[in-house]
């Protein structure tokens, strides 16, 4: 995210169950990471080009997630083996696709 412009700020916890928990993140969209983003979620390793879109159109959503840990999503290793799904998860838990990358 710093090499693409982002301010960040790193915050190393022992246990991300309590984050994900306040943040009401469906147990089928958790992944390793979690960053909170102007108070929305951002679970997994999300694309940026899906960041770029939650930032510019400010959807009425609690967050986005990239489910699990994809081959060549990034951070991660490996060979793309078909589109990155991002879910956006609503405000009363529905989840919906958010775009596909």
């Amino acid at each position: 995210m710093k090499r693409n412009g982002f301010d960040v700020e790193v915050k190393q916890v022992s246990n991300l169950a309590p984050v994900k928990e306040q943040y009401d993140i469906p147990k089928n969209l958790l992944s390793c990471h979690t960053s909170l983003i102007d108070n929305c979620f951002v679970e997994g390793h999300v694309p940026v080009e899906a960041i770029e879109k939650l930032l510019a159109e400010k959807p009425d959503i609690k967050g986005i997630s990239l489910p699990g840990m994809p081959s060549a999503s990034p951070g991660m290793p490996g060979k793309k083996n078909g589109p990155f799904i991002i879910y956006s998860i609503s405000g009363n838990g529905s989840i919906a696709e958010f775009m596909r990358i």
